[in-house]
């Protein structure tokens, strides 16, 4: 992939939509030979690592919340700014399963972006949770504050993807109102 397509396919992710629009996503984009084989290793060998274009490591900041808030909605209308600012602080502080919960859902959003984007851009991409993620995490000096939520691969498929392995019914995974 070019600088230029990396680049797209970032700016794509960052419009990625966050609970109080936090943005506490982060993405890690390794493109260094030698960095992707210690993550190989560490996905236990899988091919992938290494042979896509680029490797996303899709991760979030567990306390985006508290990391100047007013800075989440420094555009919009003052009324706007007094009303929800002191609520991202109320809703997440001493809550750390619920600042978990925010970093997958976030997270998730904009791997799904991310491979979405990459394929209108004309690339095949891989999600991918098969890794050690403390051995991951030191690889790419991730702060203490965030975690990992998935890897991502982006390149050229050099094969199809293999069939699914069982498709679950219908109506066993879509309830209408109430399960």
């Amino acid at each position: 992939m070019s600088e230029d397509e990396i680049k797209e396919l970032m700016s794509l992710a960052l419009l990625s939509p966050t609970s109080f629009n936090m943005q506490n996503w982060r993405f890690v984009v390794i493109t260094d030979p030698a960095q992707r084989e210690e993550i190989k290793a560490a996905a236990w060998g899988q091919e992938q690592v290494t042979d896509a274009s680029i490797v996303i490591m899709v991760c979030a900041d567990l306390k985006a919340y508290a990391k100047d808030p007013a800075r989440y909605w420094k555009d919009a209308p003052q009324a706007t700014q007094d009303l929800l600012v002191p609520m991202i602080t109320n809703l997440y502080e001493g809550k750390d399963q619920l600042q978990r919960d925010e970093a997958m859902r976030s997270g998730g959003i904009a791997a799904q972006t991310i491979m979405l984007a990459a394929k209108n851009i004309g690339y095949d991409s891989c999600p991918m949770i098969g890794y050690d993620p403390e051995a991951v995490s030191k690889i790419i000096n991730l702060p203490e504050d965030h975690t990992t939520v998935m890897m991502i691969t982006v390149g050229k498929a050099l094969k199809p993807a293999h069939a699914r392995g069982g498709q679950l019914d219908y109506d066993e995974v879509v309830v209408r109102n109430k399960f």
